[in-house]
């Protein structure tokens, strides 16, 4: 057994983790939701990104906006503890604001393509829901004559 401190800095990376991941995994599903309903609609990968931030990345830069202020306020408090937990969540929420969601979600689902939307069978089973088959190759795009 440790020796207890009194003081939960100790705890903060892990207590930091844990709340950042839970608030990224709600718009990240957020997004992505948009995003597969385009694609539904559309049946094409670029329109899906391209529609799915747009008519989302409005609310969610917004939303970690105002995260990020509320913990920069908190930052300002007294107590150390209550500083550096503040801090790392402020940092984190615009870390995954502007990197994550702004960047490398776009750039992985664009990436990945039709391998985006395959729910396997048996991961269907275990989900409940519909399997999703492969969705076929999209044919490639005609080049315009001159153009090479």
């Amino acid at each position: 057994m440790g020796t207890a401190t009194g003081s939960i800095t100790e705890f903060v990376p892990v207590m930091v983790f844990a709340f950042l991941y839970g608030l990224s995994m709600d718009y990240e599903v957020f997004i992505l939701a948009r995003m597969r309903e385009e694609y539904d609609r559309s049946g094409s990968t670029r329109t899906a990104v391209v529609e799915g931030i747009g008519r989302t990345g409005r609310l969610v830069t917004s939303a970690a906006l105002i995260l990020f202020l509320a913990f920069a306020s908190l930052a300002s408090a007294p107590m150390t503890d209550l500083k550096v937990f503040a801090t790392g969540l402020g940092l984190g929420v615009l870390l995954d604001a502007t990197v994550i969601r702004a960047l490398l979600v776009p750039a992985i689902v664009s990436l990945f393509g039709r391998w985006n939307w395959w729910l396997p069978g048996w991961a269907a089973r275990a989900l409940r829901v519909r399997p999703a088959p492969l969705p076929p190759e999209p044919a490639p795009e005609p080049v315009a004559a001159g153009r090479a």
